[in-house]
């Protein structure tokens, strides 16, 4: 029976998915792995073997469809230049690379330009979840992996198209592109009209109803019959899918249809790699484990080497480039699914199936370790003897700062980072009449501040070269504001030792950073995950009527303590010690309207102290604030009352304001 089969598929699951997580391997292996030991090449304790892959097919759509919704053309725009220069040329000098190597031995051009799509491809799963755990997402080498990967997740739906041809089951001839092209065009006018009148229209009318489940029905509905449409015109399947989500994604309802859809997208992709991990014949693997791990190996340092070239050229400092590269040195979860396209039109031999199977699932399993190691292994490779030059972007080599003695800078402020809070340090030192050289490795950032006029160059603040063109030694403050750790402390490190006398402010993200800036050199840090808990701290006492001075005190404190009296600070430190205690109480704005039976009326004719407990605080009339009014003061339509009292009273007066005597 089918549910048999699924009560072991999720129990195995489980334990090999927790071993997994105490081991820091990514769970994708572990769905892999789950699949190897319950298939026909391991202990084979599942039969419904062919329910399992229209399940795991169902995966694929789903995820396809999912990509599609998540898709934002506004978001693309933003990052254009690294996802289509720098996923380019990363997707396509991996082709080309894998494809002569393949050719060499022996592959036909189809096979060696498919197996270039499978090697091509890395993981988002993974990458993207291990650079968020890192803090590192919105570093320089975070922004161009989340780029390349954008882009590959876009580049493997015309992968999908190209497969048949290159297998020789589609013609290449101009007749047999026709039909081709007038279904491209047809679905792209039925994606477009779709997005902007058909489907906005319905699922306005659904959301109306208010019901979800009529509204979850209706995306599936049309995830499956726009991939039921593609399928009928002889396109697949994935790519029906991926058109749904499209049109999906460009209305409104498209982050609920997404939250909606995720855990059945999980549950589906998950039978996808269970699916995979039956596939795999481990005796393929035991027969020449040492072939494989070399042939894994060899991969590794291609992809990083490629990838890490794709960040250069793009003008990314060498370490980025190589964090960037070893972070992308993994084959991905999109290569399984165009891998079953490969199988299904025969371009894939079992043999070489096997053991592309094999040296994915190695390469996913080091993918942790490999990132851990890549800021060492940057540090190794910069500290070459290189010449400074080469270790800047190669397009950027001309905005390297050059300042001849005229320019030399003198007790200056050095801001190394233009995001936003290098920005704002630059705002206040324009304001203070302080002067400031600003350094940063995005080069388009350079460009466009130079031309308005900014005192930025181009370059890594954590090379020694850089820093010395900044005139490091005679600068006064240093800011850090890096949204990469391990550059932040290169950054402090460096800057200590350039001069001993210079005072570092850094900017971390976290409270447990804070300890090793402080012992690398730097004299003041900024932790952003306190400061969004202190303010969150000051708008709590000030809920509950904590005095301002007291309040003011606190936080002077904290901060005058380095920081220390919050990560250490226990129940002994009270300062919620109420003599003060308002138990129960309130503080509630009430408008006066025109029909009240306040209005006209004084405060003492009122007497809302005597007569429902209730004090009045201050009055807002127009822009003036009214504080302790007198009792003679005569209410006014439109007048605001800040008024004080327990829930119960407040409910009880406020009918006297907002219509009606009580």
């Amino acid at each position: 029976m089918i549910i048999n089969d699924l009560t072991i598929i999720f129990g195995l699951s489980i334990v090999i998915l927790y071993l997994c997580h105490r081991l820091h391997i990514p769970i994708i292996v572990g769905f892999l792995v789950t699949g190897i030991l319950v298939g026909p090449h391991g202990y084979g304790f599942i039969d419904a073997v062919e329910e399992v892959e229209v399940l795991a097919e169902m995966g694929i759509v789903l995820l396809l469809f999912t990509i599609g919704v998540e898709l934002s053309i506004k978001d693309l725009w933003k990052i254009k230049r690294a996802v289509v220069f720098g996923g380019s040329i990363q997707v396509l000098l991996t082709i080309i690379a894998v494809f002569f190597i393949a050719n060499y031995l022996g592959y036909g051009i189809g096979e060696s330009i498919f197996i270039g799509f499978l090697f091509s491809l890395s993981s988002t799963a993974i990458v993207l979840k291990l650079l968020q755990k890192r803090g590192e997402l919105q570093a320089p080498h975070g922004r161009f992996s989340l780029a390349v990967l954008l882009y590959q997740d876009v580049i493997v739906v015309p992968m999908i198209l190209i497969t048949p041809f290159l297998a020789g089951a589609g013609s290449m001839s101009d007749a047999a592109f026709i039909p081709i092209i007038a279904k491209g065009l047809g679905l792209i006018l039925l994606v477009f009209a779709s997005a902007k009148w058909i489907v906005p229209q319905v699922l306005f009318q659904i959301t109306k109803t208010r019901d979800s489940e009529l509204f979850f029905l209706s995306i599936i509905v049309i995830c499956l019959s726009v991939a039921w449409l593609t399928s009928s015109l002889g396109l697949s399947l994935a790519l029906g899918a991926f058109l749904a989500g499209l049109i999906i994604s460009e209305s409104e309802y498209s982050h609920q249809a997404l939250s909606n859809l995720i855990p059945f997208r999980d549950i589906f992709m998950s039978f996808f790699f269970i699916s995979i991990g039956m596939l795999l014949d481990l005796g393929y693997f035991f027969n020449d484990p040492v072939l494989f791990i070399l042939v894994a190996v060899c991969v590794l340092m291609l992809k990083s080497v490629i990838a890490g070239m794709s960040s250069y050229l793009l003008g990314f400092p060498l370490h980025t480039a190589v964090m960037a590269g070893l972070g992308l040195a993994q084959v991905g979860e999109f290569a399984f699914v165009l891998s079953t396209f490969g199988v299904e039109f025969g371009l894939l031999t079992d043999d070489v199936y096997q053991l592309f199977l094999v040296v994915s699932i190695l390469t996913m399993a080091v993918t942790s370790s490999v990132m851990s190691l890549s800021p060492k292994v940057a540090d190794k490779i910069v500290n070459l003897p290189i010449p400074s030059k080469m270790k800047c972007g190669f397009h950027s080599r001309k905005m390297m700062p050059v300042l001849d003695k005229k320019d030399h800078l003198e007790d200056h402020l050095i801001i190394a980072g233009f995001g936003f809070n290098g920005r704002t340090v630059a705002k206040a030192a324009t304001v203070a009449g302080i002067p400031y050289l600003i350094l940063d490795t995005n080069p388009e950032t350079v460009r466009k501040e130079q031309l308005k006029g900014e005192l930025i160059y181009y370059g890594d603040s954590s090379q020694q070269g850089v820093l010395e063109h900044a005139d490091i030694k005679d600068a006064r403050v240093m800011v850090v504001c890096i949204s990469d750790p391990a550059g932040t402390r290169r950054a402090i490190a460096l800057a200590r030792k350039m001069n001993p006398n210079i005072h570092i402010i850094a900017r971390t993200q976290y409270l447990q950073e804070m300890e090793p800036l402080y012992e690398l050199g730097a004299n003041e840090v900024i932790p952003e995950e306190f400061e969004t808990s202190i303010e969150i701290f000051v708008r709590l006492m000030k809920r509950y009527l904590i005095p301002k001075d007291e309040i003011e005190k606190f936080i002077s404190e904290i901060r005058s303590d380095g920081y220390e009296m919050f990560r250490t600070m226990s129940g002994s430190m009270n300062i919620y010690d109420m003599e003060f205690d308002l138990p129960e109480m309130d503080i509630t704005n009430l408008r006066v309207r025109a029909s009240s039976f306040a209005v006209g009326k004084n405060l003492l004719q009122l007497d809302l102290r005597k007569k429902y407990s209730v004090t009045l605080l201050a009055i807002r009339r127009g822009s003036d604030i009214i504080a302790n009014p007198d009792a003679d003061l005569v209410l006014v339509s439109g007048d605001v009352l800040v008024l004080m009292g327990s829930p119960e009273m407040i409910s009880k007066v406020a009918p006297l304001f907002v219509g009606g005597d009580i």
